[in-house]
């Protein structure tokens, strides 16, 4: 296994897009190196009045745009090093897709499975209480989101400790993935697993590249495995289950399950939630060693859980033809090496993690808009469709039902707007970075990475700090 830090790994890769790039040494050592990190310690008393120390960070890495934009997880993992990596593929990610971001990442180092309810909202209230104190946090200067960890409570919780030290009309502005009725948006829970299949969906339309592998075109048929069934790892499952692929096993810390025929996730989602294992789901094969799960024949393997899941150790028994890396820095740069040496499509987390973040940007805007999506303008287009259908029936002398009509008629919706952005998103930066990797004769991870850096070196000159 590599003894190479998150952090140099990332630069490692960033190495590799700049000796295609024509910026100064000077330029690409600031576009690399993370601009802040903040290290929070402080007291916690637990409900048994026991007193313990929290240990938390925040680091934005690149100011080029504000707010910087990036999530909070909750993981004994947590560290100075993860924190800064995180962020830097933030910028990066931002870039490639076009979202006028910088990017950050905080963390706080627990294990929450160890806290109760009050104990966690104590921590969350605190460290928002430490960022807040720190200029870490706000509408236009860094904008937290859910992570590995954490979720919409957590994000309320943010927010309203937020609101009550710094009331302001763009407040809840200040962090994304909120409840809905909190000024969240409708769309934001699924959107990384959502941008996952958007991003391997429009990789398996291009006939030259499916020809290259050996596969068909489109997602029909093609047999999956998905490393982590959280949040991006179901939906990611969810929606090419949808889409006709064969979700032929699941991978989780405590053990896969397997079945050729193809696993129904939904069944799966519902037993989880009500057994807190996946493990003992009917009608599948139980694979103890849940890493050994991802070495079984596959056409597409989704690892979605955390980074370094694919290490030189373990790559060269990868058989899956397509790896679309839904988690953050799942593969090491050893192991992306030994998989595109034997002819794999690896479609990167700097580009196929970023749906969320899309998303977040939406729920920013609505914040600071203070107008829902479709509000102003849906029925206006559901009157203008009803008009036009009127004539037709007219013309055609054919009457439709009245579900009909409303099925052709209906105007979109905050969801379906989001859906529709995300999308739009998601096919325009695969296309992009496509390109460029044939261009330049390299793999989409450094593709990926040409794209950003050029983006941002681009507002660093225009900006006159390296002319």
């Amino acid at each position: 296994m590599s003894n190479t830090r998150f952090f140099e790994q990332v630069n490692l890769n960033f190495d590799r897009a700049a000796k295609h790039l024509k910026f100064t040494e000077g330029l690409l050592d600031q576009i690399k190196e993370c601009n802040t990190v903040c290290h929070f310690t402080f007291p916690l008393k637990k409900d048994n009045g026991k007193i313990e120390t929290i240990h938390a960070w925040r680091a934005e890495h690149s100011h080029h745009k504000l707010p910087t934009k990036g999530g909070i997880r909750y993981s004994m993992m947590v560290n100075e090093d993860e924190v800064k990596a995180l962020a830097a593929l933030m910028t990066y990610k931002c870039a490639v897709v076009d979202v006028p971001f910088g990017g950050a990442k905080g963390g706080i180092r627990i294990d929450r499975t160890k806290y109760t309810t009050a104990e966690l909202e104590r921590i969350t209230r605190r460290f928002t209480f430490e960022l807040v104190s720190k200029n870490f946090i706000g509408p236009d200067i860094d904008v937290p989101a859910p992570d590995y960890g954490t979720g919409e409570q957590e994000m309320a919780w943010i927010m309203d400790t937020y609101k009550s030290i710094e009331p302001s009309l763009n407040a809840e502005g200040c962090v994304t993935g909120k409840p809905v009725g909190l000024g969240g948006i409708r769309g934001r829970t699924e959107a990384t697993g959502r941008g996952v299949f958007f991003g391997i969906c429009e990789a398996c339309e291009n006939k030259e590249d499916m020809k290259e592998l050996g596969l068909t075109v489109g997602l029909d048929g093609k047999t999956v495995i998905v490393q982590g069934f959280g949040n991006v790892g179901y939906h990611s499952a969810k929606y090419m289950m949808e889409a006709g692929a064969k979700i032929i096993a699941i991978c989780e810390h405590d053990g896969a399950i397997h079945n050729e025929k193809g696993i129904d996730i939904e069944a799966l989602y519902k037993h989880r939630n009500e057994h807190g294992t996946i493990t003992t789901f009917k009608d599948v094969k139980l694979i103890k060693d849940s890493g050994s799960a991802m070495e079984l024949e596959c056409d597409i393997l989704i690892p979605a859980a955390l980074e370094a899941q694919i290490t030189a150790d373990n790559a060269p028994r990868i058989k899956a033809k397509i790896i679309g890396e839904g988690a953050n820095g799942p593969t090491t740069q050893e192991a992306h090496d030994i998989m595109k040496d034997r002819g794999a499509l690896i479609i990167p987390d700097n580009y196929l993690n970023a749906g969320g973040v899309t998303v977040s940007y939406f729920e920013w805007l609505k914040n600071l808009s203070h107008v829902r999506f479709g509000r102003m303008d849906r029925r206006f287009e559901e009157n203008a469709a009803r008009r036009m259908l009127d004539a037709m029936q007219v013309m055609t002398s054919r009457n439709l039902s009245d579900p009909e009509i409303a099925k052709i008629v209906a105007g979109a919706g905050e969801k379906d707007i989001v859906d529709s952005g995300l999308e739009d998103t998601m096919i325009t930066a695969y296309n992009e970075i496509n390109e460029i990797r044939k261009q330049y004769g390299v793999d989409l991870r450094t593709a990926a990475f040409i794209s950003a850096v050029k983006k941002v070196g681009v507002i660093y000159e225009k900006m006159g700090i390296f002319p």
